[in-house]
């Protein structure tokens, strides 16, 4: 087994039970030396949880939040601290004070980024009978979201349990949240960045259905739910301003045109300039401000282009099929307007997937080994 004493563990809590004291107990009997505990602004009556794990074992070092800030601020101060005061550590690894992480597969988690030097989540299995309804359906509905509109695969986008390399640690400081919505932003920062992980699998554990759980349903849901939809919604806007710039300067150079062009040759220059104007700048803000990838301009520019030239052959041999599938006649102009919407909503969500996922699919950066 692998030395565990370059590893910190990461351990935030608000109000917390005798379930904390169970945690640490766990930790310790598995072999982790060495655990930063935070009180994320717990109340009065609750602080005797942290102030006695503190005096009984000298392995833990406690810091405090005078005001409860949100397990991301915790995590963050947390990951703050080790970064200045562990100059030798190897990485960390997060973990839930609910006593819903069996220590054995922290250490597994900790043993297969040592091995790898990969982010490590640990993920749950949410087909087993014992899951709670509302957290099976939550946690698959985001990993379908998750895999639609970020392109990762992750079984369990909500695990507390995760190993986290030094390299990594130092992006996931930067990472922008203070609540729960901060452990979605760092599986994006995985993607933006380019951050190579992995998955092992643990225990599945509800206690009293997650009783204990701070997580709120509606509010912060919908902090998860939007920052996944992001970019999404960056890149329907940016296709809303380019065809209004495609449109506009169509009727531009036809206007400027017409004097002296006519017919074919009129559309065609309109059409082709307005095309390539709005086209460009599709695709800068689309590298820019949609998918904010560092992938090379050139490499890029060629891959955008081998998509648009098919998709538009797609488009209308998609449409004209779908027709004559349906056996749809010339005159039914209601049902082949909406199969023509349908087949553009689809094309255009398959665009964004391959877009995402290929055109501006960013650059890896050289892996540090990490030394066990």
């Amino acid at each position: 087994m692998n030395d565990l004493s370059k590893i910190s563990v990461v351990l935030p809590s608000l109000d917390p039970d005798e379930k904390l004291t169970a945690v640490i107990d766990g930790l310790l009997e598995y072999g982790f030396t060495d655990i930063i505990l935070v009180n994320d602004g717990s109340k009065q009556e609750n602080l005797h949880y942290f102030t006695d794990a503190a005096a009984a074992h000298p392995e833990i070092h406690l810091l405090h939040h005078e005001v409860n800030r949100g397990k991301g601020a915790a995590l963050k101060t947390a990951f703050t601290w080790f970064l200045q005061n562990r100059p030798e550590g190897l990485g960390v690894v997060t973990v839930d004070g609910d006593n819903q992480h069996h220590p054995a597969d922290t250490r597994a988690c900790c043993e297969h980024m040592l091995e790898t030097g990969n982010v490590v989540l640990g993920c749950r299995d949410f087909n087993q009978d014992d899951v709670p309804p509302r957290s099976r359906f939550g946690n698959k509905t985001t990993s379908a979201v998750f895999k639609i509109f970020v392109g990762m695969t992750i079984s369990d986008t909500q695990t507390g349990l995760r190993a986290i390399p030094r390299e990594a640690l130092e992006v996931f400081n930067t990472v922008k949240g203070d609540r729960f919505e901060y452990e979605t932003n760092m599986l994006l920062a995985m993607k933006d960045n380019a951050i190579d992980f992995d998955e092992v699998k643990i225990r599945t554990v509800y206690i009293e259905e997650n009783a204990s759980s701070h997580f709120h349903p509606i509010r912060d849901s919908w902090r998860i739910y939007k920052l996944i939809l992001a970019h999404f919604f960056r890149y329907t806007a940016v296709s809303i301003c380019s065809a209004i710039i495609d449109n506009g300067l169509y009727a531009l150079l036809d206007l400027l045109l017409h004097s002296t062009l006519a017919g074919l040759a009129l559309t065609t220059v309109c059409t082709a300039g307005a095309r390539v104007v709005s086209s460009l700048f599709n695709f800068f803000m689309n590298k820019k401000v949609v998918f904010k990838t560092n992938a090379s301009t050139g490499k890029a520019m060629l891959r955008y282009y081998a998509l648009a030239i098919p998709q538009l052959a797609a488009q209308a041999l998609l449409t004209q099929g779908v027709y004559w599938l349906l056996r749809i006649p010339e005159g039914a102009t209601g049902w082949r307007t909406l199969i023509y919407a349908v087949v553009m909503t689809v094309l255009y969500i398959v665009s964004f997937m391959i877009q995402q996922r290929w055109v501006f699919a960013p650059q890896k950066k050289e892996k540090q080994e990490v030394k066990k």
